[in-house]
């Protein structure tokens, strides 16, 4: 190329001149500028343009598209969902007219199926939460929680269902402890990590429930070391629940009649589990302000903790009555071989009965016999009415625990004996 050649701009080109002889200088497609100057021809922003001025929408198209510059040029990208040239015949829907009916209808009935899945949760919700607020004023919680704003009761704590099932693992089967014909009892971790045993009961009276809560409040000031302590109850159930204190060491039953290996009791623990027993079920009668009727003392209701201190538990079955009257309780509680004659006949339950009941535990320290045990020959029998008549013929020393039948300590057992037919 000659030294004078005149188009010196980089993207330039010459045209022959019109008129005569010579040549034109321009700048290529897609640049403007002066040619004849050293990089006089600098790209055109197509896309400016466009957002410039209307007509330059037309000389460069870009239909339903995205206008992006190149060097000399300009393509038109176009959207998500779209194909085909923007710059060209625009951009294309890769969906046909019934692909997008079909579309519209799947998402219609998508949001409609969510929206009532959503509103039947919530009916749901509303449903289960009166539910449970009938329960609640059932069980009386609401007079519950007066007594607990004129700080009658300060010591009990109201649980949730919810923190139940958390506590039990949702009534796991490895977290029962205990259970028979009136229902199962869990042992729970409540959100704070304390130990508990929750009673969970099959069914209640009528009755039975409008006493619950009055029942509860007399518990709650119960305040002694040898009684296991009420802490709480859930009401928000159609049967109410029960929180004590958890017992680690079992109940005196599995202590004096565990299958297994049968260790040795020392006469010494015996008398310190009946001593301490007898401290319980004497607090109940006489240290309260109204007498608590445990209505069904036995050993299985008699818990022992880590140290083997006795611990009366297990007041699902007791009834209240006022030190100021002569009414008794219609109604009678108790199991098969710990429960009184004369109760058991009258229907009538006084606190005789549980000191009666507690003469049968005391009678299973001596011997470490059931209430109701099997004899010699293969006979069920009644401990309460075999040891008296064997006592009366002077031969009960036969049925006494061998483990403690020391010539030493034989005072200590005819005094027992006599203080259990008392």
């Amino acid at each position: 190329m000659p030294n004078d050649y005149a188009c010196i701009s980089v993207n330039s080109h010459c045209v022959a001149a019109n008129n005569g002889p010579g040549y034109l200088c321009q700048c290529s497609k897609g640049y403007e500028g002066n040619p004849y100057l050293l990089n006089g021809c600098q790209d055109t922003d197509e896309c400016a343009l466009r957002k410039q001025n209307t007509k330059y929408k037309d000389l460069y198209p870009c239909t339903k598209g995205v206008c992006h510059n190149t060097p000399g040029s300009y393509f038109c990208k176009c959207k998500k969902g779209t194909k085909s040239d923007g710059t060209d015949f625009g951009c294309q829907s890769l969906h046909s007219p019934a692909d997008k009916m079909v579309i519209g209808l799947s998402v219609s009935v998508t949001v409609v199926m969510a929206l009532a899945c959503l509103l039947l949760m919530q009916l749901q919700r509303k449903r289960h939460k009166k539910e449970k607020d009938e329960y609640f004023k059932q069980n009386g919680g609401l007079k519950l929680y007066d007594e607990m704003r004129s700080r009658q009761v300060d010591t009990i704590r109201i649980l949730t269902e919810k923190e139940i099932k958390r506590a039990t693992d949702n009534y796991n089967e490895d977290r029962v402890i205990g259970c028979g014909g009136h229902g199962m009892v869990y042992r729970g971790t409540l959100d704070d990590q304390k130990e508990v045993a929750i009673k969970k009961s099959k069914v209640i009276s009528d009755d039975w429930r409008e006493e619950f809560v009055n029942e509860i409040i007399v518990l709650s000031q119960i305040n002694h070391r040898n009684i296991v302590r009420l802490l709480g109850c859930c009401l928000d159930v159609d049967v109410p629940m029960l929180v004590y204190e958890f017992v680690p060491g079992g109940t005196l039953s599995e202590f004096l009649h565990g299958a297994g290996c049968r260790s040795p009791i020392p006469l010494d623990l015996r008398l310190k589990i009946a001593t301490q027993s007898a401290e319980a079920l004497a607090y109940l009668h006489s240290s309260t302000s109204r007498t608590i009727l445990h209505g069904d003392v036995k050993s299985a209701n008699i818990l022992l903790d880590d140290q083997l201190n006795a611990k009366v538990g297990d007041f699902g079955a007791s009834a209240l009555k006022s030190m100021d009257e002569s009414e008794f309780i219609m109604f009678v509680h108790g199991t098969l071989g710990y429960l009184d004659p004369e109760s058991f006949i009258s229907r009538h339950l006084t606190d005789k009965s549980d000191v009666y009941s507690f003469g049968v535990v005391l009678l299973e320290l001596m011997t470490r016999k059931r209430a109701i045990y099997t004899d010699n020959f293969n006979e069920k029998e009644s401990l309460s009415y075999s040891f008296p008549l064997m006592f009366q013929k002077r031969r009960h020393l036969v049925m006494l625990d061998t483990e403690i039948t020391d010539d030493a300590v034989m005072v200590v057992l005819e005094n027992m004996a006599e203080l259990a037919f008392i």
